[in-house]
């Protein structure tokens, strides 16, 4: 009994230092992908942190990272391809990352210093 407690002790451990080493690998892709945003230039039309500008906002309504790539690659719009040897798929996969890091934008209706709209109640 007493080999039981201390055998699932250890898997414990195990899988505290596990998710530990997960956390501090996507911290450390997320960083690099924000590294890669900003030396590209990808600010530049989708604003510092994706929410948009020229370009429209990409962390707001993220699509799904095939998408992203295809258009990364092969973009209809006004945006510069960006080939495998500029992005690899790795620095691309970053990139998501960095996108998906970041915090949705609250709604205008939350910043108490702009004005709430006057609702007409109909009346006379």
């Amino acid at each position: 009994m007493k080999n039981l407690k201390k055998t699932g002790g250890l898997l414990i451990a195990i899988g505290m230092l596990a998710a530990a080493g997960s956390a501090f690998a996507q911290s450390s892709e997320v960083k690099h992908g924000q590294s890669l945003w900003e030396s590209n230039g990808c600010y530049l039309c989708h604003g510092t942190v994706a929410g948009g500008g020229v370009g429209p906002a990409v962390a707001t309504d993220l699509v799904p990272y095939v998408a992203l790539a295809q258009y990364v690659r092969h973009p209809t719009g006004e945006m510069p391809p960006f080939s495998v040897n500029v992005l690899s798929d790795a620095d691309l996969q970053d990139i998501y990352s960095y996108l998906k890091s970041l915090p949705q934008p609250k709604s205008p209706d939350s910043n108490p210093l702009l004005p709430k709209p006057v609702v007409s109640g109909g009346g006379k």
